[in-house]
């Protein structure tokens, strides 16, 4: 009997492992099938933004928002036509956010969320490119690729609609004011619409590199920067009889020059800094020394300690300067028409550049996704990421057959429209690929979370 026993149990744990055994391969393979569907996303998304009907529409939609570019935090119109195609497509958002901004959603409402920015603003640049479509509204143009960046976010949610089996979360739609120096990512933050976002994506045309190809890297890729203003007076009088003057003119020109020894004998040579002035406005007269001098310029770092660093280093050189020669100082480093942030450095995370890496992989080839080396220029896009992951890269648009496009911030800058399709889906599958990968580790839901997410 106890012989019996022993046989009975040896057969129910053999029972027990044939049972088991199925399960683990069907693990293993719905897992196998789930990285095949992850790989075959992009191709799939990118294949649908170059349909004709969904390239003319995203077309259609740049090229009003270029005739008709707004400054920052003065989106109205360019907000209002978003606010219309999401209508259109069905999905719902929160306006106004900061002024003029906007977040739509799509996909379940239920988390991760995880967003796509557009930023909205103009510059104040009169257009000298001569088309049918060319800005008009006088001395404002769409020189940095604003546009075209909505237009690839709606193109974005367009494909997210048509495929909302696909999302297991919620894609977050960013469209931001005041990206050109007005801070407009800190004041979105500051509106509390995004508090429980898990990951932000955002990209920029780039003018020089060939279109299918993007580029970025991890850590470090935009400087983060400052402005400053400063004001030197001293007591004016005639050129001929210096001994009777202050001259605020010979105390500026030290202050330029020392300003330059912050870099060159204060910066440690391997943490790239910038000191620029920009600015020097003092006299009208030939043989008139001013009664004042008003310098300004920007300073731009790597790193936040860096930048803070500067700032204080600025304030203290220029009124140390002015005082060796007999002249107060006042410095600015915010302005009341337009407030001067200290904008972080842009700082790619590392996790999210190896999911980039996959995903544009995966959509133009691995060897169309190129490492970048940081670039001294800043981005607002930055806030985001001190607030929580974020990554940020560029997409190139030059065609090699074509003549050779200029650069951002230029009166004769523009845009090849090919590049539209190539944006929508990046932001489509980085987002999409996101929440299937973050389904498994998806956070406790018990928090507090907002109405709006």
């Amino acid at each position: 009997m106890e012989t019996s026993m022993i046989f009975s149990k040896l057969v129910s744990f053999v029972l027990i492992l044939q049972l088991l055994n199925p399960i683990v391969v069907l693990s293993s393979s719905s897992s196998l099938s789930s990285s095949n569907g992850l790989t075959e996303i992009p191709k799939k998304f990118l294949d649908f933004a170059k349909r004709k009907e969904v390239v003319d529409w995203m077309v259609g939609i740049r090229r009003k928002i270029h005739e008709n570019p707004e400054l920052g935090y003065e989106e109205f119109e360019t907000s209002k036509l978003i606010r219309l195609e999401l209508d259109k497509l069905g999905i719902p958002y929160k306006y106004p956010v900061s002024v003029t901004g906007i977040v739509g959603f799509v996909g379940t409402g239920e988390p991760p969320f995880v967003a796509i920015r557009a930023d909205m603003d103009a510059l104040a640049i009169q257009e000298t490119v001569d088309w049918e479509h060319k800005s008009k509204n006088p001395g404002k143009m769409h020189a940095c690729g604003h546009d075209a960046h909505v237009s690839m976010v709606l193109g974005a949610a367009k494909i997210l609609k048509q495929h909302l089996q696909e999302l297991k979360g919620t894609v977050v739609l960013v469209f931001q004011p005041a990206e050109e120096g007005g801070g407009g990512a800190k004041k979105m933050l500051d509106a509390g619409v995004l508090d429980n976002i898990d990951a932000i994506f955002g990209l920029h045309v780039l003018h020089s590199a060939p279109i299918g190809t993007v580029a970025s890297k991890p850590g470090p890729l935009l400087a983060g920067s400052g402005l400053f203003d400063a004001v030197i007076s001293g007591k004016g009088g005639h050129a001929a009889i210096p001994q009777h003057s202050i001259d605020p003119i010979l105390a500026a020109s030290n202050v330029v020059v020392s300003l330059q020894h912050l870099v060159s004998r204060e910066a440690d040579p391997l943490d790239s800094q910038v000191v620029t002035v920009a600015k020097f406005q003092g006299g009208g007269a030939f043989n008139v020394i001013p009664d004042s001098v008003t310098i300004g310029g920007t300073f731009r770092a790597f790193s936040k300690a860096s930048l803070i660093q500067l700032k204080k280093r600025i304030e203290e050189v220029i009124k140390g300067q002015a005082a060796v020669q007999r002249c107060s100082a006042t410095v600015d480093f915010s302005n009341t028409k337009k407030p001067m942030l200290l904008f972080p450095p842009t700082v790619n995370d590392k996790d999210l550049h190896e999911h980039f890496l996959k995903v544009a992989g995966d959509m133009l080839g691995n060897d169309k996704v190129k490492d970048m080396k940081p670039v001294m220029g800043s981005e607002d896009f930055a806030f985001y990421q001190e607030a929580f992951p974020g990554y940020f890269f560029f997409i190139g648009m030059q065609d090699e057959n074509s003549p050779k496009l200029s650069s951002v911030h230029t009166p004769n800058f523009t845009i090849n429209e090919d590049i539209l399709p190539y944006g929508a889906a990046l932001h489509a599958s980085l987002a999409t690929t996101y929440l299937l990968e973050a389904e498994s580790k998806l956070r406790p839901t018990g928090g507090n979370l907002h109405d709006e997410l």
